[in-house]
């Protein structure tokens, strides 16, 4: 919202602003939107000031002084992501910018947002969150840099960090602002951290770790490969609602301590959330399209969280393990809504949440004991407490394809093929009515000694479910396609293991265009594994491809068919003397390079 808009609807001032790197959309799969329709739900009168310029303080001025506070986020991904392609190189687009244009948000968007408040204004409370503040909350190796950075709330003059869904969070920092509670006495709100001067916290020590615990500090872990390990380990476990503790970790010039995590929505609230007014379109300032928009506009959300659990991926971090789930008819009367949208032609293109197909699931335990902590929910193979069935996801299903005007739900991407061969109901049900021509998975990788460092499921387990969806799209009469997708350079995959996919693919005619790198993106297990070279869970050592050139050697032998990958192919197959793979051979991977151009 504008100061224009604003003065229409009678405002003098409002009460929060809200700081963002991506361009304004109102829609329920952005958080931005979220947030501020949630405060405004409250009562709140809420400003948006989307993609400020940065090279000085006039664009943060736009709305004036804010009643309660500022707050800022990176956007829906982190900026160096949004900015930088695995390789480090600028990126060329941004789906969350208009026209799909790059540098509309500065590197590091959250510290410098922050910087530029409080140098316009000094005295309002300044609060940070989103995907970027989330993960970048403790000491952190920060790939762009290669270096161990700070907290995010050490290296900005921010009051308070929000971590995680922050609906709770921000409506009861809204409340005690309201009530005219000082921001610096903000210290106990779940799912939040704060700073405390080193000074104090060496006087409170003693008391404070009654309830809370001390990781190792961003000296020791910025010096120390297997403290920074260790500290990861002891995070990751308490990152739980039920039976998570507080953390501290101490600065060189402040102590970092989060709460414990916020508890989830609950059905009711979760229901409340997503059937908020969005209108489900970018603000009406834009004159070109926004693609991440465009992509999700007809898209429903059913779910949050993901027990999945996978090395590269930061949503046990950020949305946590256990999955909070809409009620059927909540989602119904969205998708009721989604026929008065201008634009809308009968087709839902995305049903699901982190993972497409966890909707309903839950644990018996997770409701008085959380998560546990000795194993995972799911790998090696699903935990007999897990309720895996969906049932109820296939109601949802069906009651879907009954709305009149709703002529196709699709659920092309987001499966877990490993649940999906659990109930073959589910993928009768996913093969006759929702995929349109193909379903993406993602195995990530064929060599499992690599899959086992994902935390995904093995070779064996994408085979059999690769033929239990070709006998079922013929038990239904369908012809559809199977697109995998791939990943190089994650921790743990050796050269060795990139030939082993090559032959595999070779054999299998499981080539693919769809692969990408690995990128060490802020706390996540696999971003520990590529700085110390440590699995966190085991203690023991793992490979790790860290040059640009080993990487893109393990790339190109993804895509080994690509005459412009065959030099560094023929590279890598030097290098691990497997030149028996070069030649006319029906065995072999590629020709053998031009006389003078073999390294």
């Amino acid at each position: 919202m504008g100061l224009k808009e604003a003065q229409q609807k009678g405002w003098e001032e409002l009460d929060v602003i809200i700081v963002t790197g991506d361009a304004y959309v109102d829609h329920p799969g952005f958080g931005t939107a979220i947030i501020s329709r949630v405060l405004a739900d409250a009562g709140h009168r809420v400003g948006i000031i989307a993609q400020p310029k940065w090279d000085s303080i006039e664009d943060f001025k736009k709305l004036g002084k804010p009643r309660l506070f500022f707050a800022v986020s990176g956007g829906n991904t982190d900026s160096m992501v949004s900015n930088y392609t695995p390789s480090q190189r600028l990126r060329h687009e941004d789906a969350y910018s208009p026209g799909n244009r790059p540098g509309m948000r500065p590197n590091r968007a959250t510290i410098v947002y922050s910087n530029r408040l409080r140098e316009a204004y000094p005295d309002v409370p300044l609060v940070i969150g989103g995907i970027e503040a989330s993960l970048r909350r403790f000491a952190q190796y920060d790939y762009w840099s290669d270096k161990v950075r700070q907290s995010i709330l050490a290296d900005t003059p921010a009051d308070l960090l929000v971590y995680g869904m922050g609906e709770l969070q921000l409506l009861q920092i809204a409340e005690r602002l309201d009530k005219g509670v000082p921001v610096k006495e903000i210290t106990d709100i779940d799912g939040t951290v704060w700073k405390m001067e080193v000074k104090a916290w060496k006087e409170k020590r003693d008391a404070m770790l009654r309830n809370n615990i001390e990781i190792p500090s961003y000296t020791e872990v910025s010096q120390d490969k297997v403290l920074y390990s260790k500290a990861f380990k002891l995070t990751l476990d308490e990152q739980d609602p039920v039976r998570g503790r507080g953390i501290v970790q101490a600065h060189p010039k402040t102590v970092i301590i989060q709460n414990k995590p916020m508890r989830h929505l609950n059905e009711k609230e979760l229901d409340h959330v997503y059937e908020l007014p969005y209108t489900r379109s970018a603000h009406p300032s834009y004159k070109e399209p926004i693609p991440a928009l465009d992509m999700a506009r007809f898209s429903i959300t059913t779910h949050r969280g993901c027990f999945g659990s996978c090395s590269f991926c930061a949503i046990v971090l950020h949305q946590g393990r256990t999955i909070s789930s809409r009620s059927i008819e909540s989602i119904l009367r969205e998708a009721e809504g989604l026929k008065k949208i201008k634009g809308f032609k009968g087709i839902i293109n995305g049903l699901g949440g982190p993972s497409a197909n966890m909707y309903g699931m839950k644990c018996e335990k997770w409701e008085k004991k959380g998560t546990c902590t000795d194993k995972l929910c799911i790998y090696p193979e699903a935990c007999p407490s897990l309720n895996t069935s969906h049932k109820k996801l296939i109601e949802l299903m069906r009651r879907l394809r009954e709305i009149p005007g709703i002529s196709k739900v699709f659920v092309g991407y987001g499966v877990r093929y490993d649940l999906a061969l659990l109930d073959e109901q589910y993928m009768e049900e996913l093969c006759a009515h929702h995929v349109s021509g193909q379903l993406k998975v993602a195995p990530e990788h064929y060599c499992n000694a690599v899959t086992d460092a994902m935390k995904k499921p093995r070779r064996e387990v994408f085979e059999k479910f690769e033929r239990k969806y070709k006998e079922i799209n013929r038990k239904v009469g369908k012809d559809q396609y199977l697109v995998a997708f791939l990943m190089s350079g994650h921790p743990g995959c050796t050269l060795n293991n990139m030939i082993e996919t090559a032959e595999y693919i070779r054999d299998t005619g499981r080539y693919t265009e769809q692969v990408q790198d690995f990128t060490p993106t802020p706390m996540t297990a696999a971003t520990c594994m590529f700085h110390t070279g440590i699995d966190p869970f085991t203690g023991k050592n793992i490979y790790v491809a860290t040059s640009r050139k080993d990487k893109m050697i393990q790339r190109a032998f993804l895509r080994y068919k690509d005459p412009q990958n065959q030099m560094l192919v023929y590279e890598g197959l030097k290098r691990a003397n497997r030149l028996d793979l070069v030649g006319n051979s029906w065995n072999c991977l590629i020709r053998r390079p031009p006389r003078g151009k073999e390294r």
